[in-house]
């Protein structure tokens, strides 16, 4: 009895935080489904040309890529729950500053107010880290799908949330920004339960790490960063157009949130066993079934238009985001040292948002300013998907076949 009480205190913190974090990423985590849905559509009615319509999406990415390594300074010398509260009042902010641009009929306002709310979602993006803190070894796999499962309440209570909110007032999706704001502001109190402690100030002679040339040329660390921002790119490449593609092919609305729901469902809803696969087959060949799964998700799109095809294919962009992103986490965890782990975290999220930026970005134009119908740039979209995947492969590829490399 005496031999386990050193693991029991580890192992009560450690679950406690993954419910916490869990629940942060059901609760606040829905505003992120919350504002894909209705962004693009708001995008659209306030843009003064089509193919920027999804310009507010990507400024949310791009207020997470400049805000990750920032933050993940933050937190090194305040601490997770700092940066974390810090990071919901941001999320509050950006959406009452859209809700103003939506009822001035400001779209460079609406535009802008994404940095903020870009500021949550690097935290957010933050939670599978944090679980990690102090958790043993053997179970930080877990901790970080466990918490990334959160997202299927996520994905139930933010479409749900969108059309019972949507038609409220007579501007489109005001009310949508307003539950965002109320969603933030449960922030604060819910972190008050987080049990990581503040990280000590380093003692004088303690190892500071590699420099960050040479932990960019960890074979280990670059591949899971590529693999991680390919990932979750194309992700989003998908999932911002498809709203747009959904209506623009003569759909509803309330069609367009269902599927993003399914989306979000197939996203979040492996996580609860995504780290028990790591766990027997290696991080590497989960990310290897990941990007897989992504280009199969772009084979159905392309084969048609269909609600039937929509929703399969969304399906499948989740599935392949799950394995693809929580397998790429966990090879990141596992690269390096415990004195780099804020550095490398807030570098590994920099450059993943700044590939989602991109392809958030790429989103709208290829949507709206390709072939002239809804369908040509809904293909458009997807094959944009491939030279990504190709990359993505080769490196996991290469990293696999290493002298002495092992599926890990």
């Amino acid at each position: 009895m005496i031999a386990s009480e050193p693991m029991t205190d580890p192992m009560r913190r450690a679950r406690r935080n993954v419910v916490v974090l869990l629940i942060a990423q059901a609760v606040m985590g829905a505003q992120m489904s919350m504002i894909f849905i209705v962004g693009g559509l708001t995008g659209q009615m306030l843009s003064p040309n089509p193919c920027i319509a999804t310009l507010p999406l990507s400024m949310i990415v791009l207020g997470s890529a400049l805000s990750a390594r920032p933050l993940a300074g933050f937190m090194r010398r305040h601490g997770r729950r700092a940066g974390f509260v810090l990071a919901c009042g941001a999320g509050a902010l950006g959406a009452a500053a859209a809700a103003t641009g939506m009822m001035l009929g400001n779209f460079w306002l609406f535009m802008l107010s994404g940095l903020l709310t870009g500021v949550y979602q690097a935290a957010q993006g933050f939670y599978r880290f944090a679980a990690t803190d102090c958790a043993p070894a053997e179970f930080q796999s877990r901790a970080i799908s466990w918490v990334l499962a959160g997202g299927l309440a996520a994905a139930l209570t933010g479409p749900l949330l969108v059309r019972l909110t949507a038609d409220l007032t007579a501007v489109p999706f005001l009310a949508t920004y307003a539950a965002i704001v109320g969603l933030n502001l449960f922030g604060p109190l819910l972190f008050g339960f987080l049990d990581i402690p503040r990280p000590a100030a380093p003692a004088a002679g303690s190892p500071a790490g590699r420099p960050l040339r040479e932990l960019i040329r960890e074979p280990r660390i670059l591949v899971a960063m590529i693999c991680g921002m390919v990932a979750y790119a194309l992700m989003n490449l998908v999932m911002t157009s498809t709203p747009l593609a959904v209506v623009g092919c003569g759909f509803q609305t309330a069609d367009a949130a269902n599927i993003v729901s399914f989306h979000v469902l197939a996203m979040f809803g492996p996580s609860f066993f995504t780290g028990h696969l790591i766990a027997r087959f290696g991080a590497t060949r989960i990310v290897m079934l990941g990007l897989g799964i992504l280009a199969g998700a772009g084979a159905v799109a392309l084969s048609g238009v269909e609600l039937g095809h929509f929703y399969a294919a969304l399906v499948l962009l989740g599935l392949g985001w799950n394995f693809g992103y929580i397998g790429a986490t966990a090879m990141l965890t596992r690269a390096y040292r415990p004195e780099e782990r804020e550095r490398v975290q807030g570098l590994n999220d920099a450059v993943v948002f700044s590939g989602v930026f991109l392809a958030s970005l790429s989103s709208g134009g290829l949507m709206n300013c390709m072939g002239g119908s809804a369908q040509a740039g809904w293909n458009a979209v997807n094959l944009a998907m491939l030279p990504f995947l190709v990359l993505a492969g080769g490196a996991l590829l290469w990293l696999m076949l290493r002298p002495g490399e092992v599926a890990r």
